[in-house]
């Protein structure tokens, strides 16, 4: 039994007794993902029905807040039954779908924030040829291999996991996660080490320094312009940075939490550091865009008042 155990399921170790307390944190958790889920399908029905938001820069808003709905849908269900569980275990085939979900899920929101990055650098540096730089043909190029290359690259990653020989099936985590597998792994890390960091450095490392490299570009570009049009870049960049800082601030916190001894670390704040990657920006995003951009806030109001009884 111990052997079926160790072959088939894996053990999610970062799950704590919290007695009574599991309800009202089901309960918060649930709310949290009706919220997540409700914020960012407004967005895309807002951004998808009106034709004056049928615009690179609201298209690719809706590209992120379907990310959103793709990544929180890949990670609560299972986390809100494992709250109400006494047993943590899920099944591989379980566990590989979910890093592939939440993976692709990371992967698709740094490069949508790129090519949102490229559209503000287009319609700021450009602005005379951003219509013939960023036709209707360009933004679905951008999106297939926004979508497309990560697909590809996280396929080949994982299917290198699966076929480690593990020596274990306990995972630090509440959610799985490939590089603590590759920990329980029978075979020296030094292989996969270096396979991991070349996948980090194409997915993350390379549209990082993309994005600071056209946000260089364009405060050069307000530097030498009045202070009226730097106020006008400023507010159309500004939800932009937001989801961008936030995005890499709680992806960098995932990445060196996994690195830790985790034993060292208070478990409660071990796991809230462990879910902002998840949770923090499916929730900021619709905000963001939702509250400051004038366009969407707008028709939001207008949709939401066409439902209001009188």
């Amino acid at each position: 039994m111990e052997n079926s155990t160790l072959s088939f399921y894996f053990n999610l170790t970062m799950f704590m007794s919290i007695g009574h307390h599991r309800y009202p944190a089901f309960v918060f958790c649930l709310l949290l993902y009706v919220f997540i889920v409700s914020a960012n399908l407004v967005i895309i029905l807002v951004i998808s029905r009106e034709r004056t938001l049928h615009e690179p820069m609201y298209m690719f808003i809706a590209f992120l807040s379907f990310n959103s709905l793709y990544g929180s849908t890949g990670f609560f269900p299972r986390f809100l039954m494992d709250l109400l569980s006494d047993t943590h275990l899920i099944s591989r085939s379980a566990c590989f779908t979910q890093i592939y979900v939440i993976y692709t899920y990371a992967s698709y929101e740094m490069t949508i924030l790129g090519i949102m990055a490229y559209d503000r650098y287009v319609a700021v540096c450009h602005p005379l040829h951003y219509h013939r730089k960023m036709s209707r043909k360009t933004v679905y190029t951008l999106a297939f291999f926004a979508w497309a290359f990560p697909a590809c690259n996280l396929t080949v990653s994982i299917i290198v996991v699966v076929r480690l020989p593990l020596c274990g099936n306990n995972i630090q985590k509440v959610y799985c996660a490939s590089w603590n597998i590759v920990k329980i792994s029978c075979l020296p890390t030094s292989v996969n080490n270096v396979v991991a960091m070349l996948g980090a450095i194409s997915m993350a490392f390379l549209p990082f320094s993309f994005i600071l490299y056209t946000y260089l570009r364009i405060v050069i570009a307000c530097w030498i312009n009045s202070s009226e049009i730097k106020g006008k870049v400023l507010h159309s960049c500004f939800p932009h940075i937001i989801s961008f800082v936030t995005y890499s601030i709680t992806s960098f916190i995932d990445t060196a939490l996994s690195r830790q001894n985790l034993k060292e670390i208070n478990p409660i704040v071990a796991v809230i550091l462990s879910l902002e990657f998840v949770v923090i920006p499916p929730v900021l995003n619709p905000l963001v865009y939702g509250l400051k951009l004038p366009e969407i806030r707008r028709h939001i109001f207008r949709m939401l008042c066409r439902k209001t009884p009188n």
